[in-house]
Order: structure tokens, then C-alpha cells, then sequence
């Protein structure tokens, strides 16, 4: 069952601007990683499933409610860690600490205290004097000390040094264990690779590709150098119908990227050449990004 749901998300700001035609979901206990870099509508997709933005078509849905109409029903179970942190002035750490709870009616000290201790923080100074570490964390503190069923956590790391960057992904694998529904934004490919079990890819607000992990983790592609030993040979397999990275006729070689199910055509066309070399190389997630952003396919 899909908790979070996304169909046909439009915002157009102009210019290009905004997010088009966006659609995916989020299963129970699934943590999905939303790829792209800053301006690619990451936000502008959380903002809708925060109901703090009105779409020009399409849906943001969540556990069923459309999120523009019933915010107030649906985030009494949403913890949002938004990209940028704005705290009032006027608090420190503890009072901003009892503002949330008050506003959330929920009073868990035991959770906060746990929280507070994970990552590091002393709540007591004036929020306005907090470094933008301190102020990440005393935002995530808040944000998961009502321990909610479903996260939307947008860029959750900005602002970490990287050892408590590790502590947060650590937590985040713990929070999957208790099958939380995670959606996670992010530019940062470690990041998303360690915890995420579906990757979506954004590019100026289109969604351009959806991976399993598991693919990332064994390659999602699989490139071949071949270089060979006669031009009659390199002839013969450059006409084949691969797809193919390189060609460089003057040097008898060619880079082709073969998916699973191309290998058996693979191997039957290099069977018909003579060839001289054969590397092998797995594509990771930053290849396969880049792929994205440095073509228009």
C-alpha cells in the first residue's frame, strides 16, 4: 500500500521553474531517495506534501488524504525536516524543544533526552547564537522526538559535520528497522545509496529515472571497452545495434553498455570478431546521474 503518493505534480513558477508532471509513491516501510541537485524541485515536491503549496494540477497524497485540504489531519503522524532551518528568535533550545511539543501535544522527555544524547546537542543555549550544526540538529531532535510513522526529510544532512552525518544515517537505518515511511531528498549519493531502497532522479522538475538500490549496489549498467585486432573486425561489431559510450574508429575501439538482457547478443557478436582486449566496468549512481545531466535524452 502506497502511504505517500505523488500523480501528475504540476507547479509552473515560469521560466522553467517548478516541478512538471511528477509522479511516484512511497510503499509502507519503504524509503525512497529523491535525487537532484539544488533548484531541480526537490522542495517544491515536499512543500506540496506538506499542504504549504497549492498545485496547478495533479495530486500529493498522504495515507490516502489529499495534502492541500487535510495537512491537519495527515501531519499529526508526518515528521518534516525542511532543507533550510528557520528557528525564532527569542528561545533557546529547551523552550523552542517545549514550543514543538506543545504545538505537537505530545510530551515524551524519555525520547528527547535519548535524541538530545544521539546527536550530541546541549539545548541551553539562545537559538539566534547557534552555529547551523547546532540548529540542524536541535531541528531534528524536534522533528523525530514524537517518533512519527512517516518522515519527509528534505536534505537532512545540510549543515552535519561529516562524523554526525554517519550518526543520522545510522539512526535512519534504525528508524527503517521500526518501518517507518521514509522520503529523503538529497545531493549527496553516499548518502542516498546507504539507506534508501528506491532512488528517483529529478532533473528541472521531471522526474527522469527510478532505480532499485539493489541495482546501484551491483551496477546498474554494465560498460565493455573492446579494442580490436583488425578494422574488419571493429567494422563489424561498430554496425551492430548497441548502445554505445565511444567510438574510435582510428584506434580499433569502442566503449558499449550492456544491460542484463542484451548479454547473450553481447557475447554472440564479440564471438564474431577477433578481438584484442575486453575491459569491464559497472556503472555507479554518480555515473548514472551524471548520465542525466550531462545529456538531454
Amino acid at each position: 500500500m502506497a502511504v505517500i503518493e505523488v500523480q501528475n505534480l504540476t507547479k509552473n513558477y515560469g521560466h522553467g521553474r517548478g516541478i512538471f508532471d511528477v509522479s511516484f509513491s512511497v510503499a509502507k516501510g519503504e524509503t525512497l531517495g529523491f535525487l537532484g541537485p539544488n533548484g531541480a524541485g526537490k522542495s517544491t515536491t515536499m512543500r506540496h506534501l506538506m499542504g504549504f503549496s497549492k498545485p496547478h494540477s495533479g495530486h500529493a497524497k498522504i495515507s490516502g488524504m489529499e495534502c492541500e485540504n487535510n495537512y491537519y489531519k495527515i501531519l499529526r503522524n508526518v515528521g518534516y525536516l525542511p532543507g533550510e532551518v528557520a528557528l525564532p528568535e527569542g528561545l533557546n533550545g529547551w523552550e523552542f524543544i517545549r514550543m514543538m511539543q506543545g504545538l505537537r501535544k505530545n510530551k515524551n522527555d524519555e525520547r528527547v533526552r535519548f535524541l538530545l544524547d544521539k546527536f550530541q546537542l546541549n539545548p541551553d543555549g539562545n537559538v539566534k547564537r547557534m552555529s547551523i550544526g547546532e540548529k540542524r540538529k536541535l531541528a531534528v531532535v524536534t522533528v523525530f522526538m514524537d517518533d512519527p510513522d512517516i518522515l519527509l526529510l528534505d536534505e537532512p544532512t545540510s549543515g552535519l559535520d561529516p562524523v554526525m552525518q554517519e550518526i543520522f544515517i545510522d539512526f535512519i537505518r534504525e528508524e527503517k528497522k521500526n518501518g517507518k515511511t521514509i522520503l529523503l531528498s538529497s545531493h549527496i549519493f553516499s548518502e542516498v545509496e546507504a539507506v534508501c531502497d528506491r532512488i528517483a532522479i529529478i532533473k528541472d522538475g521531471r522526474l527522469v529515472s527510478t532505480v532499485d538500490a539493489d541495482e546501484v549496489k551491483h551496477g546498474l549498467k554494465n560498460v565493455f571497452t573492446l579494442t580490436f585486432a583488425d578494422k574488419s573486425s571493429y567494422d563489424k561489431f561498430a554496425d551492430k545495434h548497441f548502445e554505445f559510450e565511444k567510438k574510435d574508429k582510428k584506434a580499433l575501439k569502442c566503449s558499449v553498455v550492456i544491460d542484463d538482457e542484451e548479454t547473450n547478443r553481447f557475447i554472440s557478436a564479440v564471438s564474431e570478431c577477433n578481438i584484442k582486449m575486453l575491459e569491464e566496468h559497472s556503472v555507479s549512481l554518480e555515473e548514472y546521474f551524471m548520465h542525466f545531466y550531462k545529456n538531454d535524452r
